[in-house]
């Protein structure tokens, strides 16, 4: 049987995202925990080989899963990020595009620290280490950029998601003052909900637009994005943000809660959007 899309593959000038954080492997776990890796692996597969997002950003992967995720997509899909520890070990916020349409042309992995530049670094209260992706890309069919975020933060501490969604957002205006006429495209878990602190710092000023309040249409009702392997429910909360740039138009969005026979990929459910750079190419 072939699985049926929420989105699917789309065609120029449109571009698919996805922000999907896919759970990071533990060992020793009993056979009939939802939480097993070889269980969810082929399931992960069946998504992503029939999205085949243009550009996805993915959270909590640990190497091997990384590779798997970039198996899962084709031979045409590349990837950028490495582990958060100092060492490049450990989760990754990787980004991982089509190669086929987006031409990288550079990418910068920080700490969300005092010291962004230091791997492995560590402030404002998060436990854990934590990390921001960027890519640079050629739009090979339009002409256009793309500048992607990707990023993790942290669930404990409110203070370091509000400190890391400041820093993300100066990060953001300051691409768009490089490149104003490039297409921005945040994508991450932020362990917030959309009525936060950190939701309301990421959107007031209209920097930076939640994809799911910006579409044009939706293609799936508000399911909670952290369903932990259970039934989905309608009206559960949004913890996993696409958010939009500057001149970019959000065509369609949806929470992609699928099941199959009653099991789930991961704990998150990824949520996906179709966005149109509304700027053409910078004048050459």
């Amino acid at each position: 049987m072939t699985d049926v899309a929420l989105i699917g593959p789309v065609t120029a000038p449109e571009l698919h995202v996805m922000t999907f954080n896919i759970r990071r492997r533990f060992a020793q776990l009993l056979p009939g925990n939802p939480d097993r890796w070889e269980t969810r692996k082929p399931l992960l597969r069946r998504i992503l080989s029939t999205e085949q997002p243009t550009l996805l950003g993915v959270q909590e992967a640990l190497a091997d899963q990384a590779e798997w995720v970039g198996q899962a997509l084709g031979p045409h899909y590349r990837g950028v990020g490495r582990g958060r520890n100092a060492d490049g070990d450990d989760e990754r916020c990787a980004i991982f595009y089509d190669s086929r349409r987006l031409e990288l042309t550079g990418w910068t992995q920080r700490a969300l620290s005092d010291t962004p530049d230091v791997p492995g670094s560590r402030a404002w209260g998060n436990r854990v280490r934590r990390v921001l992706v960027s890519a640079e890309f050629t739009d090979l069919a339009t002409g256009g950029r793309v500048l992607a975020f990707n990023t993790h933060l942290d669930h404990h501490s409110w203070r370091s998601r509000l400190r890391s969604a400041e820093y993300l957002l100066e990060l953001v205006r300051t691409a768009h003052t490089a490149e104003p006429t490039a297409a921005i495209v945040v994508t991450g878990d932020f362990n917030a909900a959309a009525d936060s602190a950190v939701h309301r710092r990421l959107t007031a000023d209209g920097t930076l637009r939640d994809a799911w309040l910006a579409a044009a249409e939706r293609l799936s009702p508000q399911w909670g994005t952290f369903g932990h392997y259970k039934r989905p429910k309608p009206g559960g909360k949004r913890i996993d943000f696409i958010l939009a740039g500057p001149g970019v138009t959000v065509l369609r969005t949806g929470i992609n809660a699928v099941r199959f026979n009653g099991l789930a990929a991961s704990d998150h459910e990824p949520v996906q959007a179709v966005l149109r750079a509304d700027a053409g190419p910078p004048e050459s």
